[in-house]
């Protein structure tokens, strides 16, 4: 019979007061410049003419094997998990861009500026070509480095009538209307 680990195992290890990652993969993306880039990579409330654009990321050789990818092609959406390498300093608090101009605390919103700064996404996957995934909704930059991708499954991942703090008022309010790219097409 095998000798299973002692119940107080995690007793027995440290906390770790520093992480190690390293990019799996590189984002190739239309966007060169945060100005014009999309806030997130998919509004409810996208104008009728928006077309999203194809980006792709490129998973490293050295790194991720091509078998790691099987089974990924029958998933609609995936999660791409980022370093938003450009950004090298955060405050507590920030003004998002949508709604009223009021200082929210930067953990309640998805402002790119963050202790750590980790993005994440959730990208339309069109289709795989050896370690290329060409995804559509991107909100990311040329060459932001991939940390991991994990696939949307919808049952877990999606919580429709989840309660949204601050942002359920601004997406209920008729005062403004929001364009894809977060800036208010009315004024």
């Amino acid at each position: 019979m095998p000798k299973l680990p002692p119940k107080d195992y995690i007793k027995s290890v440290s906390f770790s007061d520093k992480v190690s990652l390293y990019p799996i993969g590189i984002i190739h993306s239309p966007y060169k410049e945060r100005h014009g880039t999309p806030r997130q990579s998919h509004l409810g409330t996208a104008p009728s003419d928006y077309q999203p654009v194809i980006a792709s990321i490129e998973l490293f050789a050295d790194i991720v094997p091509k078998k790691a990818l099987k089974d990924m092609e029958g998933f609609e959406h995936i999660w791409v998990i980022s370093w938003l390498h450009l950004n090298k300093h955060w405050n507590p608090t920030v003004i998002p861009p949508r709604g009223p101009r009021i200082r929210r605390g930067t953990l309640a919103t998805r402002a790119p500026h963050r202790p750590n700064p980790i993005g994440l996404s959730a990208l339309k996957l069109i289709r795989i070509e050896g370690l290329v995934l060409y995804v559509e909704g991107i909100d990311l930059l040329e060459n932001t480095p991939v940390l991991d991708i994990k696939p949307y499954v919808s049952y877990c991942d999606a919580f429709v009538n989840s309660k949204c703090g601050y942002v359920h008022d601004i997406e209920n309010s008729r005062d403004l209307e929001i364009d894809i790219f977060g800036r208010n097409r009315l004024g």
